[in-house]
């Protein structure tokens, strides 16, 4: 199984997943937290338990992982595709 993960660069594209979810993520709480867009709504919604600040936290969160799980399955993906393809080729000769 670890061989596996090794030839898909399984490792390195979780990597490179986490840092595109976490930079996206950040990116868009640094832009809620400090109202970076023009037309920023005035806050008229009652949060329970935390104020708005720790639920976005929260949401960042779930956006990093879930947009890193999707990068890293997209990178395994297409390196599997090539991998597909270098051993047809190598066969096909």
């Amino acid at each position: 199984m670890l061989v596996l993960l090794e030839s898909l660069a399984f490792y390195r594209n979780v990597r490179i997943g986490a840092v595109v979810g976490a930079s996206v993520a950040l990116a868009l709480y640094l832009v809620r937290t400090f109202e970076l867009l023009p037309w920023a709504l005035v806050e008229v919604r009652e949060y329970p338990l935390f104020g708005p600040d720790v639920w976005f936290l929260l949401l960042a969160f779930v956006l990093a992982a879930t947009l890193g799980l999707l990068v890293a399955i997209l990178l395994t993906v297409v390196a599997a595709i090539r991998g597909v393809r270098d051993v047809k080729r190598e066969a096909g000769d």
